[in-house]
């Protein structure tokens, strides 16, 4: 049985614009952000607080927090990689809502994303999580990797579920399981949703985070729903990636998922039309087509 409604977290703004390999303008991302702002989405990861000599692209992080014009009733999610990152992104309390943290869930892809092992990146989150907590911040973990890693192959659902559990009970209220460079399939997904409700309870919120990577993202989409999950976080434009390895491809666009659901009754509260301009937007930005199916066919219209 698919839920009535499901939760969107946009992500572009981070996820998508540390990934071009230009880097985009200010004032750009702040007319994206607010674009995107005015289509409905509820919740939206705007930027991050890793230093600018690791990720350039989002080095105006703050300015982009500080000017952008959000609405109150968009959550407005930073990613933090440690508590430096978070003793910055609490300077700007009044403009967030909600903190990122993030590892994966093989050794290999962990040191190679951010040069630690599995146990010193949590150590460090277990810092992190209740500073955020404290502050008044909602939580998520993210673990990356979660489905399969390109370095080490399968990867365990119970290793995914005991970091999971590692990041829950220091803080975090929902965790988002990372297919990063699209290695998941439908019947993979089906099964690991339920077990990931058994392992974690029912008071922890579960978000699937699909790549487009094989062409497979918005078919694990249908497996999650009909799995229970009814939170999700996707890209507009199909922007983002995954830094290593290479040819790990964006994310799944936003407004693919959403006429996906829109045509399958379910509700996602966010206005495809507008959300197609912003996609369009960024496109013209960038100057080069997108990978979004509904970015090029639009809608369907049965008139």
């Amino acid at each position: 049985m698919l839920p009535d409604r499901v939760r969107i977290r946009e992500v572009g703004p981070r996820d998508g614009f540390q990934n071009e390999p230009e880097v985009i303008s200010t004032d750009d991302k702040i007319r994206l952000v607010e674009l995107l702002a005015g289509t409905g989405l509820q919740r939206m990861e705007v930027t991050s607080f890793v230093r600018a000599e690791v990720i350039p692209q989002l080095s105006d992080g703050r300015e982009v927090l500080e000017r952008a014009q959000i609405p109150d009733d968009v959550s407005v999610s930073v990613l933090i990689p440690n508590e430096r990152g978070l003793d910055n992104a609490l300077q700007l309390r009044d403009r967030i809502d909600e903190i990122n943290v993030f590892l994966s869930a093989s050794e290999t892809h962990n040191r190679k994303n951010v040069n630690r092992s599995i146990e010193e990146s949590l150590a460090g989150l277990e810092r992190v999580l209740p500073r955020a907590r404290e502050a008044g911040l909602r939580c998520e973990g993210v673990i990356s990797v979660s489905f399969g890693c390109p370095y080490e192959g399968d990867v365990p659902p119970e290793r995914v579920f005991e970091i999971a559990r590692r990041l829950v009970e220091a803080g975090a209220q929902e965790i988002g399981f990372g297919d990063t460079t699209g290695m998941a399939n439908p019947r993979q997904v089906s099964e690991f949703f339920p077990a990931a409700r058994n392992a974690l309870g029912d008071d922890v919120e579960l978000t699937a985070h699909f790549h487009n990577t094989r062409g497979q993202g918005l078919a694990n989409v249908l497996a999650a729903l009909g799995a229970g999950c009814d939170s999700y976080e996707s890209s507009f434009g199909e922007l983002g990636g995954c830094p290593v390895p290479k040819g790990a491809t964006g994310n799944i666009a936003t407004e693919d998922l959403v006429s996906m659901l829109h045509e399958m009754g379910v509700e996602t509260g966010v206005d495809l039309d507008r959300l197609l301009e912003a996609a369009r937007e960024v496109q013209r930005v960038l100057g080069r087509p997108l990978g979004s199916h509904t970015l090029v066919a639009g809608p369907v219209s049965w008139s």
